[in-house]
């Protein structure tokens, strides 16, 4: 692997790099995993839920807020150890939802306007709204779930155009309202949602026309039921597939997508009328463009619904004499919600994507019926979801998260807020400026609501090919992601980062240097001791200290980094500062590109 940035010059700290990085393949694709294998436990044989205790170290804590956060800080480690998993966790979910995302988008669009009536704000406006709130808000739990509904009920502004953004920032808005609200709630927020009427194109859907041959888009109706909801395939209460035969039972025929597309026939936007203007967009009248149509729920066109008889899954809507759109998406969603496939089918993904790549069947079984039933009757609480994905046995217990299989490769986005929180990043604009990060051979692979499909950027259930995890089928979606081109992408995106910052230069592109900017003043005091800088950093970016296999790689190309001694006259106090600062450089990228940060566990 050849890294490129010529303007930092550590060889021999590259040359670890580039070895360590290129060891997350072996780390995570091969080993001696196996896909039916349960997952370590504890020496008294504990397997399940786990009443969770007080954590009694800082790697339970950091263990956790990795987990459950876009990366730990030490005032949130001190929080965790002072006051107990549990306590955290319940501290976070009483933590209101706040519509953030538009507002801003609604405030830039604003600003923008007034040099050029015609533009807007555009897209990079979102990026930026999701890394502050990633960065700073609070309500750390929600912001990490939003993400991984993001993943999940996919809409990406990679099709939306930059005036319809505001559809997509309001949509994120709707993701984290609904993130540890009720189930059915979020399914219905997204079907109704006009981010996903145009991204699925399920707005302005009409029903069946047998003069013409037109039929009901069956886009959304196809994917709401194999993405959003019951997957593909009949799971048991633990996900795993039921079989007959030896075979997998499908969830849904072709015959049920027909029914679902006329079910979401007649849906447009909202608006004070029904017209046929406001249905199919205006037509360039302002009148028939209400100003919130962006971020309102989609509303029903009885003209445009379809009354026909609607049967799916088992279930019908009988033919209407008055069309009646609003009532045929209760059915319809209510049916889906109450599929014994959904508790298994979002369980598992939401562990994936906070927890570990391939959970065993038990943990799935026991977030499924946390699903089922919150402890008090109620189907489909997401806080009781979540709760039971990070009070788990399997989420908690050192002695399980060491097994072999157990953990995740962390998506790109999650490595560098990682880094961000963990030194205290700061903007120099106060907003947070973002651009997308999506080239694999330069940037991250990933902007966050920007994959190139509704399949995500990875899919749950890919197993990379070739190698023990393939013979396993052994699940690591984040590997979809990871090969030669994104490793050698990342490990000089980050070199980059490290060395100067990330963002836009300013408002304006013109500034002098990148928006978010991370603080080494203590890394700088401690750079003239390799010891003492290596031992300064690897706690802030991993939960225990690593190998000292490992630590004395990394001392060892920071002491390569030599720094001239101080003259009398102080006359190189800037060449001294100079490399000092590729000490505490080649500390951090070393770190943030060995398989011990790379690999959540």
């Amino acid at each position: 692997m050849v890294l490129t940035h010529t303007s930092f010059r550590p060889s021999k700290g590259f040359k670890l790099a580039a070895l360590a990085f290129a060891a997350l393949l072996t780390a995570c694709g091969g080993g001696k995993e196996s896909a039916g294998d349960e997952p370590s436990v504890a020496a008294d044989g504990r397997r399940g839920a786990l009443a969770v205790q007080q954590p009694t170290t800082r790697a339970d804590a950091f263990r956790l807020l990795t987990q459950a956060t876009f990366g730990p800080t030490a005032a949130d480690i001190s929080r965790v150890q002072s006051i107990g998993a549990t306590a955290w966790i319940n501290e976070q979910l009483a933590m209101p939802a706040q519509d953030v995302h538009r507002a801003r988008w609604l405030a830039t669009d604003a600003e923008v306007k007034k040099t050029n009536a015609d533009a807007s704000a555009g897209t990079n406006d979102i990026t930026s709204s999701i890394y502050q709130q990633g960065l700073q808000a609070q309500d750390q739990l929600r912001q990490r779930v939003k993400l991984a509904l993001s993943e999940i009920f996919v809409v990406s502004t990679n099709e939306l155009s930059s005036y319809r953004a505001e559809a997509a920032a309001s949509y994120y808005d709707m993701l984290g309202r609904n993130a540890l609200g009720n189930f059915r709630n979020l399914l219905e927020g997204v079907a109704t949602h006009p981010a996903m009427g145009i991204y699925l194109s399920h707005m302005h859907n009409q029903p069946a026309d047998p003069a013409t041959g037109r039929q009901p888009d069956q886009n959304f109706a196809r994917e709401v039921m194999q993405l959003f909801s019951i997957g593909l395939v009949q799971l048991n209460p633990d996900g795993t597939a039921k079989l007959v035969g030896g075979q997998p039972v499908a969830t849904y025929e072709q015959d049920d997508v027909a029914g679902m597309a006329s079910v979401f026939t007649g849906w447009s936007w909202a608006g004070p009328d029904t017209s046929k203007g406001r249905f199919f967009g205006g037509g360039g009248n302002p009148g028939y463009v209400d100003a919130n149509r962006y971020g309102l729920p989609m509303q029903g066109y009885a003209q445009y619904h379809a009354t026909t008889l609607k049967e799916f899954l088992g279930t019908q809507v009988a033919p209407q004499g008055t069309p009646n759109p609003g009532a045929s998406v209760k059915v319809a969603l209510d049916t889906l919600f109450n599929h014994p496939n959904v508790g298994p089918f979002i369980g598992r993904q939401l562990i994936q994507r906070l927890v570990t790549s391939a959970p065993s069947p038990a943990y799935v079984g026991r977030v499924a019926a946390a699903f089922d039933n919150n402890g008090k009757g109620v189907r489909g609480d997401m806080q009781a979801v979540v709760r039971a994905i990070l009070t788990d046995a399997e989420a908690r217990d050192p002695a399980i998260a060491g097994g072999e299989r157990y953990g995740k490769v962390r998506e790109p986005v999650l490595r560098l807020t990682a880094w961000l929180r963990a030194f205290n990043a700061k903007s120099d604009s106060g907003r947070v400026l973002m651009t997308p990060t999506d080239e694999a051979s330069y940037g991250l692979n990933q902007t966050p609501l920007r994959s190139g499909s509704v399949f995500n950027f990875y899919r749950p259930g890919f197993v990379p090919p070739g190698g023990e995890a393939d013979a396993a089928r052994m699940t690591l979606p984040e590997m979809q992601i990871t090969d030669e081109a994104s490793i050698a992408g990342y490990a000089n995106y980050m070199m980059g980062a490290v060395q100067r910052g990330v963002g836009p230069r300013g408002l304006n592109g013109m500034g002098a240097r990148p928006d978010l900017q991370p603080n080494y003043k203590a890394e700088m005091a401690a750079a003239e001791d390799p010891r003492k800088l290596v031992n300064l950093v690897l706690p802030k970016l991993l939960p225990a200290m690593p190998s000292v296999s490992l630590q004395n790689q990394i001392v060892a190309a920071v002491q390569a980094q030599t720094i001239p001694p101080k003259r009398a006259d102080n006359s190189n106090a800037k060449a001294r500062e100079n490399a000092m600062a590729r000490r505490v450089q080649t500390a951090i990228l070393l770190t943030l590109v060995s398989p011990e940060f790379l690999v959540q566990k």
